[in-house]
């Protein structure tokens, strides 16, 4: 255990110093995303060592895909395994690893195989919902130009689907509390900016 530990603090202090930008998908998402992979993946009986790496490296690529416009996900997969291999890490988990990587985007073609992937991509959409999903969508509108239509818009078109997206019970049940938060929000926010509120 003490092996693994070592492990994964040299694979968080590496992708937090290679990520260094903040925002939406931030360090911050990517702890949050690993938190929330811990706890489902204890429930779901994942393997840590395959499921705390890809949540890791999860989003390591985004950066580059935002100056370079690499797929995140493809590049992301090919940096962790790199690392890993440099590290010598347990060959016969890297793969595993890098799929769990490739798939866990909202957007991606790919389905998730592994019950390890399938943890990973259900953490990234949860982080997506609820209080903290409200405030990243506003904190990407404002990094792409945007205001509260944006960002609006955003909640329709992506965040109100992801809860019928989850592929393990443990995720389904955080998903319905997050998008009951989500959908009062939407309402509260439609009423504020149409009507005004309500005298009493």
């Amino acid at each position: 255990m003490h092996r693994m530990d070592d492990e994964i603090d040299l694979i968080r202090n590496y992708v937090e110093t290679t990520l260094r930008a903040s925002g939406s998908h931030g360090f911050d998402h990517i702890l949050r995303v690993t938190r929330l992979c811990e706890a489902i993946g204890r429930v779901e009986g994942a393997d840590m060592r395959v499921l705390i790496p890809a949540a890791l490296f999860h989003d390591i690529a985004r950066p580059l895909e935002e100056e370079r416009g690499f797929s995140h996900e493809e590049e992301g997969a090919r940096i962790a395994e790199d690392y890993l291999r440099s590290v010598r890490y347990d060959t016969d988990r890297i793969p595993l690893i890098a799929h769990a990587i490739r798939t866990h985007r909202y957007r991606s073609t790919a389905t998730p195989e592994t019950l390890e992937a399938k943890i990973l991509s259900d953490a990234d959409k949860l982080d997506a919902l609820g209080a903290v999903g409200i405030a990243r969508t506003f904190l990407r509108a404002g990094e792409h130009g945007g205001g509260i239509q944006d960002a609006v818009d955003h909640i329709g078109d992506k965040l109100l689907k992801l809860k019928g997206l989850m592929y393990t019970d443990g995720a389904r049940q955080i998903a319905e509390e997050r998008h009951e938060l989500l959908t009062r929000f939407v309402e509260n926010l439609d009423e504020e900016m149409h009507v005004g509120g309500r005298c009493r």
